[in-house]
């Protein structure tokens, strides 16, 4: 009982702390990253009270008590919104729409050509939904931890090194597309760079010429990377994955937006707080794009159009892309409307599920509606108090309007929206500017079809594996190879990516399947065949360069731990790494075989019975190498020094030392090398590097992009030959 006394102050000092955390008055406490909606707009279950909106009075309550929190907000956190007065951070104020780019995609790089080709990237979102404003651009995960490149190695080690992704980036500049890349601080298990990470990183973006970071998981980027940042010349927009403390936003001039989507609109928090700031909402796996893209409109905001999801295609449905296309029109065109102070959230509509923002600017005023009914509003929407000279413009659909009054002398403006659909209104004393004026010309034409027009059906990325071409049969007995003999086959593997669960598109698509899933079980016939018994060594591949001169045509990281033209002393026996997947083909071809197929791969390394790993189903310490859990990458052991690791049929050193590349598979935007076996080098401290494959029954995929970035020091391979 005594220990239990001794508890009490404890527990009465966090619940006084806890209390002390919302001290601040308001009957509509932020929820997370969002402001409640007034009482008045709640949805609730007793349908005599649906079909009203909030009375003036009642929505002038709400906002008054929203307001009175913001203004002691910004008290209590000292806030001083200077950084946003920056002219090297004010285009984040008008950046809306930014994809988050894996850099395999192959819309963005040709390995064939050897070029970056940003124009064909740029020219595709322009076309399919009206382009973008900024891009994310994402070297790392989830490859990083394959190997000890941290994650600016990972950047250094994209097609040119430095110098070609400062001209790649230079090339999103004359298109008028700024560039961010990520930073992960959960990266502490590879190289260490040497120097503070805030250092760090504010020097290579300088260097490549970059104009802000993503903070990765991270809730809130410290003021010492905007500091590191300023004190070389180069600010850069700092944008944190999660939720921030409100003090950050003073540093912090953009972040991510993961919402609620309830059916009334929610208040974003930072913009409310500081009308400048910028949110891109994310919302990676969704399929249908329609809260992002109004609760965007709403909050006069942006949208992280995010496509390629760590290689897994999750596409803009064509509705989506068109009512991308649209949002994005009006909001750059209205952007100095979307930073005004005076802001005014769910201004008071006519209509059930029609809500509006109002946003006034000098003597102008513009209103983003968004329909959050499934069907067509159409009629009066909005009354307004009448003003001498006053004009009224459905920016939406590039018309004037033209106001009726009700017996009060109130003016009613009437227009339609469609369902789930978007209005924008300008009122303005006179002609609108010759911006607004092109903005109604543009709209006037993008709506003569209605968004229902456009399909709103999601569909799945299909995905073909590339072929490898049958060897000529082996004469007699190949030196080094073990025969593998026919037999029918269980072929049951799973992927091992971290993200994506087992949704349809997750992992790769095997020829006799429709689609691209993670679990994989196909009973077939394998005709007999000869594997070598060791992974490929640096003595053999030694032997293909003197005898070939082979050199790629891309060299990066080709053969690193070389040196001189010869492997470090010692490492004769030890297998080949730092080789690409065509490298290894161009040595393969040369020895007269193949890299295998994958199938053929754990046949030869699990046999018949299904077991787990080739000795057996239970683990065994000593079949395979010490792990390298350090920070420096020690190299693999020798391919014959763990013999307790062979296979039924005679194979070694198949897993725990190096990877093995063996199929590939595409589809029209990423490349994915399956490898097998896992190695030897595990990093330490995050769950987000690349994955260990040690069971037989799983598989690493690799996302490709060009064979400086594909290399790894972990990375080897074996061949085989075909018998007939």
């Amino acid at each position: 009982m005594m220990g239990l006394a001794k508890c009490y102050p404890v527990v009465g000092l966090i619940l006084l702390e806890s209390a002390m955390l919302w001290a601040q008055d308001t009957n509509y406490r932020p929820e997370d990253q969002q402001i409640p909606t007034p009482a008045c707009l709640t949805v609730n279950a007793n349908w005599a009270d649906w079909g009203t909106n909030c009375s003036r009075h009642e929505h002038q309550i709400w906002l008054e008590d929203i307001s009175h929190w913001r203004d002691e907000r910004r008290i209590r956190i000292g806030y001083d919104g200077s950084r946003y007065e920056l002219p090297a951070l004010q285009w984040t104020q008008s950046s809306f729409f930014q994809p988050q780019m894996m850099v395999e995609d192959r819309y963005f790089y040709d390995p064939v050509a050897q070029k970056y080709t940003v124009e064909r990237y740029l020219d595709d979102l322009e076309k399919r939904y009206g382009g973008i404003d900024a891009v994310l651009i994402w070297a790392t995960y989830p490859n990083m931890g394959i190997d000890n490149r941290n994650q600016l190695d990972m950047i250094r080690s994209m097609p040119g090194g430095v110098e070609g992704v400062r001209q790649m980036i230079a090339d999103f500049h004359r298109r008028g597309v700024r560039v961010l890349f990520p930073m992960m601080m959960w990266d502490q298990g590879t190289r260490d760079p040497g120097t503070p990470w805030p250092d760090a990183i504010a020097t290579l973006m300088a260097e490549i010429g970059a104009d802000g970071i993503n903070g990765d998981t991270q809730d809130g980027v410290p003021l010492a990377f905007s500091t590191a940042a300023d004190k070389i010349g180069h600010p850069l927009a700092f944008e944190p994955e999660v939720s921030p403390a409100d003090e950050a936003l003073a540093w912090n001039v953009m972040t991510w937006g993961q919402y609620q989507f309830p059916f009334v609109p929610m208040v974003d928090k930072y913009k409310w707080l500081e009308p400048r700031h910028m949110v891109n909402i994310s919302d990676r796996w969704n399929r249908d794009k329609t809260d992002d893209l109004q609760f965007a409109f709403f909050n006069g905001v942006g949208w992280e159009s995010w496509e390629n999801v760590w290689g897994i295609w999750n596409g803009i449905t064509p509705r989506d892309a068109e009512a991308t296309r649209r949002v994005a029109t009006i909001e750059r065109a209205i952007a100095p409307f979307l930073t005004s102070a005076g802001w005014e959230p769910l201004a008071p509509m006519l209509r059930y599920g029609v809500f509006a923002s109002r946003w006034p600017l000098g003597d102008q005023t513009v209103w983003t509606i968004v329909n959050r009914n499934g069907y067509e509003v159409d009629g009066p929407q909005i009354e307004l108090s009448p003003r001498d000279g006053m004009r009224y413009f459905d920016l939406y659909h590039g018309a004037e309007l033209e106001p009726s009054r009700t017996q009060t002398g109130e003016l009613v403006l009437s227009f339609s929206i469609e369902a789930h659909g978007y209005g924008a209104l300008l009122a303005s004393p006179g002609t609108p500017a010759p911006e607004i004026e092109n903005l109604m010309a543009k709209m006037k034409r993008m709506t003569e079809e209605p968004l229902s027009v456009y399909s709103h059906q999601w569909s799945v990325l299909p995905q073909t594996i590339v072929a490898i071409a049958a060897t000529k049969p082996a004469p007699g007995l190949p030196e080094g190879m073990v025969k593998v003999p026919a037999g029918d086959f269980d072929f049951r593997v799973q992927g091992i990516e971290i993200e994506g669960d087992d949704d349809i598109g997750v992992d790769v698509q095997y020829p006799w399947e429709d689609s691209p899933r993670r679990f994989h079980d196909h009973p077939m016939h394998i005709a007999s065949f000869w594997i070598d018994k060791y992974p490929v060594t640096n003595a053999q591949f030694k032997k293909f360069l003197d005898a070939t001169h082979y050199h790629p045509k891309d060299d990066l990281n080709f053969l690193r731990d070389w040196s001189s033209g010869t492997y470090p002393e010692g490492w004769a026996n030890k297998p080949v790494t730092w080789v690409s997947l065509e490298d290894a083909r161009a040595y393969a071809s040369w020895a007269g075989k193949r890299l295998p197929h994958e199938w053929e791969w754990q046949y030869a390394a699990q046999g018949t019975d299904g077991r787990s790993y080739p000795w057996g189903n239970d683990w065994k310490t000593e079949a395979v190498p010490v792990p390298d859990k350090s920070r420096k990458m020690r190299g693999p052991d020798a391919v014959d020094a763990h013999p307790l690791g062979v296979s039924p049929f005679g194979v070694m050193d198949l897993v725990g030392n190096v990877w093995q590349w063996t199929e590939a598979f595409q589809d029209e935007h990423t490349v994915s090398g399956i490898l097998r076996g896992g190695s030897y080098y595990q990093p330490q401290g995050s769950i987000w590097y690349f994955p260990q494959a040690y069971k037989l029954n799983q598989h690493g995929k690799l996302l490709m992009m060009a064979p400086g970035m594909d290399r790894s020091g972990a990375l080897g391979f074996r061949c085989v030959q075909d018998l007939k």
